[in-house]
């Protein structure tokens, strides 16, 4: 869904841009801290149910980051965004198994290597702030901000006419 600068964008319209945008996986950057020492790794992500998602070993340091600090960011191109985590248990328990499948399906060169069935958590990620670059129709740049706290969008111009 693309749009011209002279129409308005719903908060449902920018949402469904944002994960039209991303497609079914991305390997996105994602940014934790924890005690002020802020670090960042590229995780595999899946998106379905409006939300993010990415196994990691529940032994990590990343994961004991994840689990004091919930706060987290990630980026992929012109996507960025700002979250919060949840464990949702072992990748192999989660009911009808959609993150393991689509992690096979998007993403097999990673699932291949990296199946470890008794430590592999996944994590949830649900979107707080979202900030998206953007060209419109008429080939001028913008930026969306999305407040999915508020359920607000709001279309800031780069380019002017």
């Amino acid at each position: 869904m693309k749009f011209t600068l002279d129409k308005d964008i719903t908060y449902e319209q920018a949402v469904e841009r944002m994960f039209e945008i991303l497609g079914p996986s991305q390997i996105m950057a994602l940014a934790s801290s924890l005690n002020d020492h802020v670090t960042v790794r590229n995780m595999s992500c899946l998106f379905y149910d409006e939300k993010i998602y990415f196994k990691t070993d529940k032994n990590f340091r990343k994961t004991k980051q994840l689990f004091e600090n919930p706060n987290v960011a990630l980026c992929w191109s012109g996507v960025q965004v700002e979250g919060t985590v949840a464990d949702k248990g072992l990748v192999a328990e989660e009911p009808g198994l959609r993150f393991a499948k689509g992690y096979e399906k998007y993403l097999s060169h990673s699932y291949n290597k990296y199946s470890h069935k008794e430590t592999e958590i996944l994590i949830e990620v649900t979107p707080v702030f979202v900030e998206i670059w953007d060209t419109s129709d008429d080939g001028y740049a913008f930026q969306l901000f999305i407040d999915f706290k508020n359920k607000t969008v709001e279309v800031k111009p780069y380019d002017k006419k």
